[in-house]
């Protein structure tokens, strides 16, 4: 049997890693500035981290939500108050499509409605929910196409107004920061208009901070440098550094129904686990300020160094947009530097390195993005 082949690869088998590289079967050591899509956070096998998934699979890997599992109320507990989410409730699934896809239904049960506004290039996952409010007609199929979903220009209030303030609005979704949309950070004045609006149209704000959140941008969610409390946040990829877990913020507004939300695997022993010790490293070795000290160096950097239109982003949450397409820079760079970057479309550098990145590895990719372009 052969694999489905829906990827475009590049050549490359990586077999090991370790902080912020990596190592292919050959031993060629690579940066990686990309961290799998955003997911490793706290760095390639980190020790801590390692013993302690290691520790919970010998003693229990898995069972049901049919039980108590002390694991992932200690967890919430702890998300809490590294957040300053305290007052909420937490809800563990497996990935960022489910956070969203679930966080939607939440808000149609809270409200009633069925409408849904999302933004143009936004990305919030494929499965069903997820995928229409995902502004990308390639990856939405018939039996998702429904009609119900309006989506609105980046950072136009006015726009989000007029929707808003038909009255039968279920749910406004938005990125922290869009990542595959190329790195699109909103305005204050805009997260807080549309806080607003939501509030006095009776719609649900869910804040999509799979990708931008989890101290990527330099604080632990990236709306919290607009000054706003969303209704619901989803957060997934960083969450456990690579084990498949995902997890939606629920307000006070909200009130549990049983049955209404289910999962078999979310929230199981060993995602638990390893999602606490993402914790305990984020706190122990202060990541989210090395993310915002780290990315405000490169930021400064990068946009001191000519080739690229424009540069911008928060924390370690990058994009370099181009003029003509990247696919060649990012190849050089991979495969002369041995350095791994991301891409958003066709002429977007995306770096989502690892939070602890060194200023000294910065330097690296300094040297060497300065040499390709030249």
């Amino acid at each position: 049997m052969n694999l489905f082949e829906v990827y475009s690869l590049f050549p490359v088998n990586i077999v090991r890693g370790k902080g912020c590289k990596v190592w292919d079967e050959s031993g060629q050591e690579y940066l990686d500035l990309y961290g799998g899509h955003a997911v490793i956070s706290i760095g390639h096998a980190h020790p801590h981290y390692v013993e302690a998934v290691s520790r919970q699979v010998a003693t229990l890997g898995f069972y049901s939500n049919s039980v108590i599992n002390r694991l992932q109320q200690n967890f919430a507990e702890r998300l809490g108050k590294a957040s300053g989410y305290d007052d909420y409730s937490f809800f563990m699934i497996n990935s960022g499509a489910e956070a969203n896809e679930n966080a939607l239904k939440l808000a149609s049960f809270h409200t009633g409605r069925s409408r849904v506004l999302s933004l143009r290039k936004a990305f919030h996952g494929r499965t069903s929910l997820a995928v229409e409010v995902t502004d990308n007609p390639k990856i939405i199929a018939p039996i998702n196409a429904n009609n119900h979903v309006t989506y609105l220009p980046w950072n136009d209030l006015e726009a989000a107004k007029a929707e808003l303030s038909k009255g039968d609005v279920a749910a406004l979704i938005i990125e922290g920061i869009q990542g595959v949309g190329g790195i699109q950070v909103p305005t204050d004045e805009y997260m807080q208009g549309l806080r607003e609006a939501c509030t006095a149209n009776g719609t649900v704000m869910i804040l999509d901070e799979i990708q931008c959140g989890y101290g990527r941008s330099g604080k632990f969610f990236a709306h919290q440098y607009n000054g706003v409390r969303p209704d619901l946040i989803t957060v997934a990829k960083g969450i456990a550094n690579g084990l498949p877990c995902g997890g939606l913020l629920i307000g006070p507004m909200f009130k549990p129904v049983a049955g209404q939300l289910g999962t078999t695997f979310g929230g199981n022993h060993l995602a638990c686990a390893a999602a606490t010790a993402v914790l305990d490293v984020i706190e122990q070795e202060r990541l989210v300020e090395n993310a915002a000290a780290v990315g405000e160096y490169l930021l400064k950097e990068l946009k001191g160094i000519k080739g690229p239109k424009e540069v911008r982003g928060r924390g370690l949450m990058i994009g370099m947009e181009f003029e003509e397409p990247i696919k060649e820079l990012r190849k050089r760079l991979l495969f002369e530097k041995h350095i791994f970057t991301g891409v958003s479309g066709t002429n977007v550098i995306r770096l989502l390195p690892p939070l602890c990145l060194s200023k000294a590895q910065a330097d690296r990719f300094l040297e060497s993005y300065s040499e390709v372009l030249e």
